[in-house]
């Protein structure tokens, strides 16, 4: 496997987010081919499946209610958890944080933040570490796109998240509806149509809401 950058280069193309078409990401074209691939380097390299090159439903969703609500991040420190591409921090970077950290222990996801943020103009400061593991950062604000694909983690995320807002961090959390996402403790603040990639997901528009952690 090449050098990250070098790889997401070669395999992705720089296209429109599909419902923030003002934004652009590194994202991949032949998803299968590329899903094969890493998934090939899997149990050589421990690479991950690459989510990173994808803008997932959920983080468009909360891409769009940070439009909507730019309050909730203006002049604060954000933490975008399991960042994938980097979609959400850009949003944030974008609509006048102060601080954003892109945070996914995938390597590769790094270097698309890095070329995402690029591509976008804005600084976005990436965080490898299992911060699952630990205690949340010295931030105002978790922002957290799409986590619920999978029971296990599912779980481990929400236990990380109720810890920050156990401490007076705010949570937004975006969901296109996966069915491990919680029914309680959180609030909803907005449903959104979002346009997706029928490679990954089961159709072409598909609801995703926005949600607060009570």
């Amino acid at each position: 496997m090449s050098e990250p950058a070098a790889f997401i280069r070669a395999h992705t193309t720089p296209l429109p987010v599909p419902s923030l078409p003002d934004l652009s990401l590194y994202q991949a074209t032949e998803v299968t081919a590329l899903w094969e691939m890493t998934e090939a380097e899997l149990s050589q390299n421990g690479l991950a499946p690459p989510f990173w090159a994808f803008p997932w439903a959920g983080g468009q969703a909360l891409g769009l209610w940070l439009r909507q609500n730019p309050q909730a991040i203006q002049g604060k420190r954000v933490l975008d958890l399991a960042c994938g591409s980097g979609l959400v921090g850009i949003v944030a970077a974008k609509l006048g944080a102060a601080q954003v950290i892109a945070n996914d222990i995938d390597p590769f996801a790094g270097a698309a933040v890095a070329l995402n943020a690029a591509l976008n103009g804005v600084d976005v400061t990436f965080d490898g570490a299992d911060r699952l593991s630990g205690e949340p950062p010295a931030v105002d604000v978790i922002l957290a796109g799409d986590i619920c694909y999978e029971k296990s983690m599912t779980a481990a995320m929400l236990t990380f998240l109720r810890k920050g807002r156990a401490q007076g961090i705010a949570v937004y959390v975006g969901d296109p509806h996966r069915s491990y996402f919680p029914g309680e403790g959180l609030r909803r603040l907005a449903t959104f149509d979002i346009h997706t990639d029928t490679q990954i997901e089961d159709r072409a528009v598909k609801p995703a809401s926005v949600w607060s952690l009570i």
